[in-house]
């Protein structure tokens, strides 16, 4: 098979892991494999020397594949992409992200590649922007799902969303989860022994994110939470893994607070450290307000820790109360502190948790069985001419 994915951003996220993983699987699986995709700016890193070690994918920049909406550049772009289909002859065009989605979708329909697939890996519309905003959207991902065979979501509630503002029919989805490479994830590794190579306290009880430090991922949130707390307990800490436009906004708070000592920020890590990273904590938060299905918490999950979430999109499918973790509420602030206080308090129901969700994570994410479910899907639409077939 000749596969062509198109990614908006090749920044370090989980969307952008899981189409790499997905083409470097692919390639070892004996395709022809392409990855197409915009320029990488900004502090958020970049997935491109893990595509070019791989040595078996073609990467190619498009340079007016960008995220916001320009229209004399979005025609361009379509116009590039028609192009580069037609000269690659893939038999499968998969696209992931919305702006991607979108133009991509068009320009292989246009060319009459016999398979278009694309994935939602989170929704574009959600209730933290304007209804203008969503309504664009919400209409472009109607018109683009008319323009493929078959939409592939990490999470059922991404499936739910979408096809309740009619974006496409039953049919044409299929749950595909987010894989990953899921063995650095089960070195046993003591936490004291993670804590004292990364330089952190080993008295101190860890709350921790992996997240871009951006907006709606909810760092403000645990500032909220916790202050108070931290202020009267110094064995209290967070973890910030990540880095992000709001990086110098949210430290500065830090900073203001008086909580420099117990907040630790060690920025944009390589994705090889994380599981390193999640090893130190006690328990993974996610307070993010909008996912598909937030791959930190898998990752948590699979490094056997409890993790608490906010409870939306896909994570109350895999983040299940009182057997992996805990849910919490959209803002609910007194949650969250509660959250970790029962854990904090109770370090057997903890490690309960995080012996559960690893069990519940290892095979089901592993990027193996991603890969699996994906050629499957690709052959079902080849031969049938949509997923459901």
């Amino acid at each position: 098979m000749r596969i062509m994915h198109l990614s908006t951003r090749l920044i370090l996220g989980g969307s952008q892991e899981n189409t790499v993983l997905s083409c470097a699987g692919q390639s070892d699986d004996g395709h022809d494999v392409a990855l197409v995709y915009g320029p990488i700016e900004g502090p958020e890193g970049t997935m491109l020397p893990e595509v070019r070690a791989h040595g078996g994918i073609e990467a190619i920049e498009t340079p007016d594949l960008v995220r916001e909406i320009s229209p004399r550049r979005d025609l361009r772009c379509r116009k590039e992409l028609r192009r580069l289909i037609r000269d690659w002859r893939p038999d499968v065009v998969h696209t992931h992200s919305s702006k991607a989605g979108i133009l991509g979708r068009a320009a292989a329909w246009d060319v009459g590649v016999p398979a278009v697939i694309h994935t939602i890996h989170g929704l574009p519309f959600h209730p933290y922007q304007s209804r203008l905003r969503n309504l664009v959207y919400i209409r472009a991902e109607r018109w683009a799902a008319r323009r493929c065979h078959a939409i592939a979501t990490v999470a059922d509630a991404m499936r739910d969303q979408a096809l309740a503002v009619g974006i496409g029919n039953p049919r044409q989805y299929r749950t595909v989860r987010s894989g990953m490479v899921v063995e650095p994830y089960l070195v046993e590794e003591t936490m004291e022994d993670a804590r004292r190579r990364l330089g952190l306290p080993q008295d101190a009880y860890i709350a921790g994110t992996i997240a871009r430090l951006a907006e709606l991922k909810g760092h403000d949130d645990l500032i909220d939470a916790f202050t108070k707390r931290m202020r009267e307990d110094s064995g209290l800490h967070l973890l910030w893994v990540g880095d992000g436009w709001w990086s110098e906004r949210l430290l500065g708070r830090v900073r203001d607070l008086g909580l420099e000592d117990q907040v630790h920020a060690p920025g944009l890590v390589d994705p090889s450290e994380i599981p390193g990273w999640i090893r130190a904590m006690d328990v993974l938060v996610h307070p993010s307000y909008r996912e598909g299905l937030p791959r930190a918490v898998v990752q948590g999950l699979l490094s056997a820790r409890p993790v608490i979430s906010y409870a939306l999109d896909g994570a109350p499918e895999v983040c299940i109360p009182d057997e992996t973790g805990i849910l919490v509420a959209p803002g609910d602030l007194r949650g969250l502190a509660t959250a970790v206080d029962r854990l904090r308090t109770d370090p057997g129901l903890a490690e309960r948790f995080g012996r559960a969700g690893r069990e519940r994570c290892r095979v089901a994410f592993d990027h193996r069985t991603m890969v699996e479910d994906l050629e499957a899907l690709y052959t079902d639409v080849l031969e049938g001419g949509e997923a459901g077939s």
